[in-house]
This record gives structure tokens, sequence and C-alpha cells, in this order.
């Protein structure tokens, strides 16, 4: 049994065959036509001589006398059937410009290969019959053979490559592109595609690609649910040590309580960072009113500039991701601090949440590096309680609702501020 992918090999091959064939079909049209131009230029010398020396010799002999003695082949006092076609035009041509007069030229109905040219005769019509074989169209000349083997070859080649390589490749890459950060929605784009499309190294490709991906995705959840059990098994010793503080009359030890205070960030930071990867539906909630939810807890040092807009949005996770952008602007920067929401985006229907501080802010270089989990840049913005996790939440959350996390680097919008952050969402048509 011829597998599918034979079977698409072999109706290219067939397809370059033809192709093949059409290619020296034409060429040799084209050679045969040159040739039989060729031919008839130089039959016009011939030609031109005869009628010339023909001319001559009927002043003084009658046509049927020329014609035994000469052997030509004339028709004496009519017109000869024949028409006016391609050769006969190109032989008048080529007559016109080597005798003084233009003679009348017919092309000779079939099965009889040749021309009629009407001579000069003093007293009755003479035409001179010139033989002209047709082309010889077959075997075909070697070069042209080879010219048109080739042309077939490179169209098939082109075709496997197109529709077998960079077609398969493309919907790869297409199918990649619509998971975004989520692996599980890259692996299931990949099961979407199209079975036994490609090349066996294409296919293979593919399936590897997938196999990574699912490891990846496992690789993933692995962590996700270390971190998790992490930060579920410490709650509770820190719990006891919170208390043990209390009741044995330390609970006002500030060091000790401060301690205490930054593992309990950190296993929340933990359970918050293992929990970004869970699904959250969609719903279309009032942003400003969320945002204002959020910021209720940060003072009223925290300046609000809330445009009123409606969008569907996760919230829970966009509103953890806010939260994580305040907390490092109050845990490494210092005041003014500014919560912004506006339009962005193609049409509006995007938005973008901006959050200021008057800190340092991150350089550009270090930037990239910041979004990694479990990475703090300690010159830039370090801090005791945090395990790096708080600029990578807000990625992780804000790319898989379809968003961005870019660093601002347009003027700041009021004075005292230097360094933003803005979560930015393009076009969301609802779920």
């Amino acid at each position: 049994m011829v597998s599918p992918v034979a079977k698409r090999l072999l109706a290219y091959g067939s397809l370059g065959l033809g192709i093949a064939s059409l290619t020296l079909v034409l060429l040799q049209t084209l050679l045969a036509q040159r040739l039989e131009r060729s031919r008839i230029e130089q039959l016009g010398g011939d030609v031109a001589f005869s009628l010339n020396l023909g001319s001559l010799a009927l002043e003084s002999l009658p046509p049927t006398g020329l014609a035994q003695v000469t052997g030509l082949r004339l028709a004496v006092g009519r017109t000869p059937a024949g028409s006016s076609g391609l050769q006969a035009r190109q032989l008048r041509a080529v007559l016109c410009r080597r005798l003084a007069h233009c003679p009348s030229v017919r092309v000779a109905p079939p099965p009889e290969q040749g021309l009629w040219v009407e001579m000069v005769s003093p007293l009755e019509q003479v035409w001179l019959f010139v033989p002209l074989p047709g082309a010889q169209l077959w075997p075909p000349d070697a070069t042209l053979l080879a010219i048109a083997l080739l042309a077939g070859g490179l169209v098939s080649m082109l075709l496997v490559l197109t529709l077998e390589v960079d077609r398969p490749l493309r919907q790869l890459e297409l199918a990649l592109a619509r998971g975004g950060d989520d692996l599980a929605a890259m692996a299931a784009a990949l099961q979407a595609l199209p079975d036994q499309q490609g090349t066996p190294a294409v296919r293979r490709l593919v399936r590897h690609t997938g196999s990574m991906l699912e490891r990846l995705r496992r690789a993933a959840q692995d962590r996700s649910e270390m971190l998790a059990g992490i930060a579920h098994d410490l709650r509770s010793p820190l719990t006891r040590l919170r208390l043990r503080l209390s009741l044995n009359g330390r609970g006002g030890d500030d060091r000790s309580s401060a301690d205490l205070d930054a593992l309990e960030r950190i296993t929340d930071q933990f359970l918050v960072f293992a929990r970004g990867e869970q699904a959250e539906l969609a719903v279309q909630v009032p942003l400003a009113q969320l945002l204002a939810e959020v910021a209720a807890s940060y003072g009223d040092d925290l300046e609000l500039d809330l445009v009123p807009l409606e969008r569907w949005v996760r919230p829970i996770a966009l509103g953890r991701a806010v939260a994580n952008l305040l907390d490092n602007s109050r845990s490494h920067g210092w005041a003014p601090f500014r919560l912004s929401l506006g339009p962005w985006g193609g049409r509006g229907q995007g938005f973008e949440i901006q959050v200021w501080d008057g800190g340092r802010g991150i350089s550009a270089e270090a930037w990239d590096r910041a979004l990694q989990p479990f990475n703090r840049l300690d010159p830039a913005r370090g801090g005791a309680g945090h395990a790096g996790l708080g600029l990578a939440i807000a990625q992780r959350v804000t790319r898989a609702g379809g968003g961005e996390l870019v660093q601002l680097r347009q003027p700041p919008p009021a004075p005292g501020l230097n360094f933003g952050v803005a979560i930015r969402f393009g076009s969301l048509p609802r779920p």
C-alpha cells in the first residue's frame, strides 16, 4: 500500500514531467520557427537566382522547353492553387530585397510541401514550384530536452518546498503564535494540525515540538505544584511561630515580627506565582471601580487617574498583577505614587494601566532580567521579604490575558515621578 507522502511525491513528479513536456514542445516549436526563417532566408537567394535565370531563358525558350532543359517544375497559363501563408510572406519579403520587383508567392496546398513563385514571362503566366519540406520536430534536440527536464525538475522541487516544507512550517508557526505563552494552548494547536502533511522531516519536527511542549508543560505544572506545596506547608509553621512569640511576650520584637512578615510575603508570592497559570473566565467589568478597590488599601498618598472603561478581563488575575506592581512601587520606590487607567490600542478598544513612583527605577539593560522569576535586582531595587516574583507575576498574568508588561519611556505625567510600568491590552473582543 502506497503511503500518502509517496502519493504526493508521485503527483509532484508527474506534474514535473508534464511541465517538462510542455516546455520541450514550446522550445522545440520556437527552434523550428527560427530554423525555418533561416532556411527561407537561405532559400531566397537560390530562388532569386533561378527567377533571374528563368526570366532570361523564357525570352528564347517556351516554358515547356525550359522545364525540360532545367528540370524545374513550372505551372503555365494558370494561377496554381494555394494561399498566402506565413512562409509565402517571409519568402516574398526576401525576394523583394533581392530582386528588382516583388513576385507573387503562394503556399502550395497539402499534400505538397512547397511554394509557388510567379516568374517574369513575356507571353503567359509562369509559376515556379519551390520545394520546402516541413521542419523536423522529432527526435527533439538534446540541449532542449535537457533544459525542459531541468525546468520540470525545478518546478517540482519548488512545489515540494512550498507545499511540503514551507506551508507546514508556517502552520506550525501560526499554531505556536496562537497559543501565546500558554503551553497547553500551544500543544492543543499543534494537535489540531492536519496529519500526514509535509515531508517526513517536517512531520518529525512537528511531533518533537509537541513532545517538547508537553514536557515543558509538565515541568511548569510540577514547579507550580511544588511552589504551592511549599507555600502551604510553610503557612502552618509561620502561624505557630507568630503565636509562640506572642505567648512568650515577644510579640513586640520588631526584628522577629519583621522576619515573620518577610517569610509570609515570600510564601504569599509563591502561592500567587503558582496560581498564575490557573484558568479564569473573562467577564465584563468596570475597570475604574476594580482598580479603585485594589488601590483602597494603599493609603491616601496614591494618586488615582482612572478613566471610566468597561472591558472583558480576568478581574482576579488583573487585580493581582496591579497589586504586585503597587507592592513593588511601595517596597522599592518612594513617593509620589500614581495609578492611572486610560484607553489604548487600535480604535481605543484596549486599555492601559500605568503605575508611577518617584524611585530610581530599573535600567533598560536590566529590565528583561527583572521579568524573570526569582531574579532580584539588588543594586536597583532590593528589599527584604521579596523572592523576585513581583514583576514575574505581573508579566505572567498579563501575558495569559493577551496583554504585555512594558517599562514606560515617555516623560512622566507629573513632577516627582521618575519610573513607570504599564499593563497594556490591545483589542479585546468578547470571549
